[in-house]
Order: structure tokens, then C-alpha cells, then sequence
């Protein structure tokens, strides 16, 4: 496939590029713009990663840079925490890493938000990138610099804004990756439709089928399509000062369901949950008409994601929303659609309207 290339701006300027390959061929001649001849790189990445792409990324690498080394942590959200930061400094400061050294995130969502917190806090601020290898990572927590763990129980708590130095995609990474971790992917590539693109959201509908068989023309569409979306909110709202906020959608809901499940829902699977919640409160507001309200719910199951778990107690997912962090003077910044294709931010969103959405079984 031909190269795609994006460039993220702030204040009129190239900050960073976002690379689309199918490959990591190119990685090296990226890298080699940010003089790696001359620095220590540190890859770091979890280990289920790790046993498919580390020795390719590897290869291409090892004789680019002065020196290379693997961090490798236990996969999963139980490891974005500060305590696998903490491991990960006492690793940068026993080999020797400096200011001018630079870091590689390899991997999910977890290992870029992990990372990039690290990158952003480790002698004050050190260089890294983003490689990310899921789909969810690949349209939406590798760009736009949010980087961040959880603290205990609660989501992205503790974290910083700080911008990689490129974002290199192989869109041969989706290839092997589950079906439910693809699928849950794809909430986030509909949720870009829904709050921004009527006319993506279309193009999604219209290529379902080859976009849940993974071919990789679709693939590439979808992933640069997705990947403007994202690219423009950031631009406009780089700090989430306001429309970045759009972005959440789906979120405030899903990331109590994520925690009442105990995290045994994907997070991509937890936000496709909020978003039909979302989608349900924006309907029954009258803000979009029942036939968009039922073609969305449709596209949301040809990809067969989740039903609502019956163990959860929707009390709870909509009480735990008051720890929400986007919570602001005690109101739930709440984003609905105010049609297909646009959303914006409500704060008058009430606890009865959140239950009231949980009671989907009343329109099948």
C-alpha cells in the first residue's frame, strides 16, 4: 500500500506526524530524523505484544541507535498504575537514559498511555513515540498527546498532556488481533461518525463487511479517516478546554461500566455500551429521529458487540459518574448528539435520564 501521512499542528506548526504503513519497514527512516545514531531507545511494551512484533521492531532498530533497550511489563489495564512507572524509571535510570535519550511505545492503549506518562515525567520530559499495534490505539490514544495511568480503581487519574514525536502505524498489526480486541476498536472508529463525520459514518455502514474481514484497503481508509478526526478536535482543542470534551462521547457512562465490571469488559466494549446510552438519551430528547436511533443500534451489533452484562446494576454506573474526572463543580459533562454527525457538551444531563437509558429491553 501507498504511504499516508498526517501531520498534527499546533500554533501554525508541524508538531508531530502520524505515518500509516503495513509494515515497520520504514520505522528506522523516521526514527533517523530525530538523530538516533546518537541515542538510547528504550522499547517499551507488554508482553503478549512483545511475542509478536518485538523482534521485528527489533531488527529494524538494533543498529540505528547507540544503544537499545526492552522494557517489558504484564499486559492489561491492572498495569497502568504508578507502580509499573515506578519499574519502568528504576529500569531508564539503571541503564544510564538522559534527556536526550528517547523512549518507544510498542503496543495498546495501556503501553502508550503508560509510556508517554512516563516519557513526560522522567527527568522532567524526555522524547518517545508512539507505535501503537490495536486498532484502539491506532485511532484514538496514540494521537493527541494524553497520557496517563490509573490510580487504584480509578481511570486515568493521574496524567499529563504531552505530544510524541511521531506516531508510526503498521496496519498489519490489526491482523492478529482477536475479534473481540478489533471489535472493540471499532467503538471508537463509529464514535468518530458519530460526533464529527456523518458522511464517515456512512462509509462505515457501507463497508462493514470489509472492514470486519480486515482488508487492508478498508483498513487504511478507515484508520486515516479516523485518524483526521481525531487530528482536527486535537488541533482545535489541543489542552481539553472545550471541544476536545466531544471525544468522550460514550465515555462518562462507559468508563463506570468499565469499573463496576471489575474491567472485565474491554474498554472499547465499555464505551460502545455508553455510546448507545448516549445515542438513547440524544433520541429520547428528540435530537435525532428513531429510524438514525435504529440504524445506529444495527450497526453497533453487525459488529456484535456486548449487550449490557446482567450483573450490572445501573445505580451504581450512574453514581460511580459523579467520580468521573470530567466531572466540573459538581455537574457530569455529558455528550450527546445534536444530530448524527455533530455532538456537543450538556451538563444538565440528570441521574433519572442516565437509568431511564439503561431500559433498552422496552423497545425491542
Amino acid at each position: 500500500m501507498q504511504e499516508k501521512r498526517l501531520e498534527v499542528r499546533e500554533d501554525g506548526r508541524t508538531i508531530y506526524d502520524i505515518v500509516i504503513e503495513d509494515n515497520f519497514e520504514k520505522l528506522p527512516d523516521e526514527l533517523e530524523k530525530f538523530g538516533i545514531n546518537n541515542r538510547k531507545v528504550c522499547i517499551v511494551t507488554e508482553r503478549q505484544v512483545s511475542s509478536y512484533y518485538l523482534e521485528d521492531v527489533k531488527n529494524v532498530l538494533a543498529e540505528k541507535c547507540a544503544d537499545l533497550q526492552i522494557f517489558i511489563f504484564q499486559e492489561g489495564e491492572e498495569s497502568k498504575n504508578l507502580s509499573t512507572v515506578d519499574k519502568l524509571y528504576h529500569f531508564l535510570i539503571s541503564h544510564g537514559f538522559d534527556r536526550k535519550d528517547m523512549l518507544l511505545a510498542l503496543g495498546g492503549g495501556v503501553t502508550g498511555d503508560l509510556t508517554g506518562f512516563a516519557a513526560a515525567t522522567y527527568l522532567r520530559g524526555i522524547d518517545f513515540v508512539q507505535v501503537p499495534t490495536s486498532l484502539l490505539a491506532q485511532v484514538d490514544s496514540s494521537i493527541g498527546g494524553k497520557t496517563g495511568v490509573d490510580y487504584h480503581s480509578y481511570k486515568n487519574m493521574v496524567g499529563a498532556f504531552y505530544m510524541p514525536k511521531l506516531v508510526y502505524i503498521n496496519l498489519s498489526t490489526l491482523k492478529t488481533l482477536s475479534e473481540r480486541q478489533y471489535h472493540s476498536g471499532l467503538g471508537e472508529v463509529i464514535k468518530h461518525g458519530l460526533i464529527r463525520d456523518r458522511e464517515y459514518l456512512s462509509w462505515i455502514e457501507e463497508n462493514k463487511k470489509a472492514i470486519a474481514d480486515r482488508q487492508i484497503e478498508a483498513l487504511a481508509h478507515m484508520v486515516e479517516e479516523s485518524c483526521k478526526v481525531k487530528r482536527a478536535v486535537v488541533e482545535e482543542d489541543p489542552k481539553e478546554n472545550g471541544v476536545r470534551a466531544l471525544l468522550n462521547f460514550g465515555h462518562t457512562l462507559g468508563h463506570s461500566i468499565e469499573k463496576i465490571s471489575g474491567f472485565s469488559l474491554t474498554h472499547g466494549e465499555c464505551v460502545a455500551l455508553g455510546s448507545l446510552l448516549a445515542v438513547k438519551i440524544s433520541y429520547r430528547r428528540g435530537n435525532i429521529s428513531e429510524a438514525e436511533y435504529e440504524e445506529i443500534k444495527a450497526l453497533y451489533a453487525y459488529f456484535e458487540f456486548p449487550s449490557m452484562p446482567e450483573e450490572i446494576n445501573p445505580e451504581e454506573v450512574v453514581k460511580e459518574t459523579k467520580y468521573d474526572k470530567k466531572t466540573e463543580h459538581g455537574k457530569v459533562r455529558f455528550i450527546l448528539l445534536n444530530q448524527v454527525g455533530e455532538a456537543a457538551i450538556y451538563t444538565d444531563v440528570t441521574q433519572e435520564e442516565m437509568l431511564e437509558a439503561f431500559m433498552i429491553r422496552e423497545e425491542k
